[in-house]
């Protein structure tokens, strides 16, 4: 670990002035010696840092694997740092204010291709336990509708017609409900669900009758973790590995309606995005699910 006297007093400032915790002095002070180390292998002080040091430094640090959250928050310590530098005249300016955080990379959602959902679908079905009959519904209804999984969760009995095959989405206050809707299949599941077996759960509440679609075991509204928990004992139940989430099936949801040719524009309403800007991830999705179909179904795309 480098020690310098600059470092150790502005660890010191941190520590006993603005009340640092341990791991954040930890962390800046590594920070702080990874550029210095930087700077110091390539002939240079901390008198001699400008723009393209730091950019320089930056995407060294990017090709060692950092990720963006890492150099966001080492650009936050030195800019601190050489403030500090500057405050007590160890340096004439701060050249980190030149220096914006580096872009975020746009990562594209996780979809299933239409096959997985299909197999998730069967396997689980293949359970023995009495929760197979709501998990399956949550997967339907995540999948068929591409609701939110906060909204899932705060669906009512009131808010479904099942024989219309539609659900109305409250999208908070002073919002207009959005409605969206459902396959056959879905709606046979959801039937069989209601009629069968949401009855059992409901009478495991010691409290009373509950008004929601999706109750727990003991018949109580799901939470947004209660969902993801289930979702990830589905995996374990199934035995499949999906990295399965409630966005994985919205994602989902979205990316089958564009392949199937939908309007971007409907798409944006039925998930209820306000920008189509949000909306239009799909399509670069749309298009890895084309190069994929490509790269494993033409012959000569296939690798001998």
């Amino acid at each position: 670990m480098l020690k310098f006297k600059e470092i150790d007093s502005f660890i010191e400032y941190l520590q006993f002035n603005l009340g640092f915790s341990v791991e954040t002095l930890d962390a800046y002070r590594r920070d702080i010696n990874s550029f210095y180390t930087y700077i110091y292998t390539n002939g240079k002080d901390i008198l001699d840092v400008d723009k393209e040091t730091i950019r320089d430094y930056l995407a060294k640090e990017l090709e060692a694997g950092k990720t963006h959250k890492t150099l966001c928050r080492r650009l936050s310590c030195l800019r601190h740092y050489y403030d500090y530098l500057f405050d007590n005249g160890y340096v004439m300016q701060n050249p980190f204010y030149f220096i914006n955080n580096p872009k975020k990379e746009k990562t594209l959602p996780h979809v299933l291709y239409p096959e997985q959902v299909e197999t998730l679908l069967a396997e689980n079905k293949k359970r023995t336990d009495n929760l197979k009959y709501r998990d399956e519904c949550i997967l339907e209804i995540l999948y068929s509708s591409g609701v939110r999984v906060h909204e899932l969760v705060n669906i009512t009995l009131q808010d479904i017609d099942i024989k219309s095959r539609i659900i109305r989405i409250n999208e908070g206050k002073g919002k207009k409900d959005r409605l969206v809707g459902f396959d056959e299949r879905t709606q046979k599941t959801l039937l069989d669900y209601v009629r069968k077996y949401r009855v059992e759960l409901e009478n495991n509440n010691k409290n009373g009758m509950v008004d929601y679609l999706f109750l727990s075991a003991k018949g109580e509204q799901l939470t947004t973790r209660g969902v993801q928990y289930i979702l990830k004992q589905i995996e374990l139940k199934t035995g499949l590995d999906y990295g399965l989430h409630p966005h994985t099936l919205r994602h989902s949801f979205a990316t089958n309606l564009l392949n199937n040719g939908a309007d971007l524009r409907v798409i944006q309403e039925l998930l209820g995005h306000s920008s189509l800007n949000t909306t239009q991830i799909y399509t670069h999705v749309s298009e890895e699910a084309m190069k994929y179909q490509f790269a494993t179904s033409h012959p000569r795309a296939k690798k001998k």
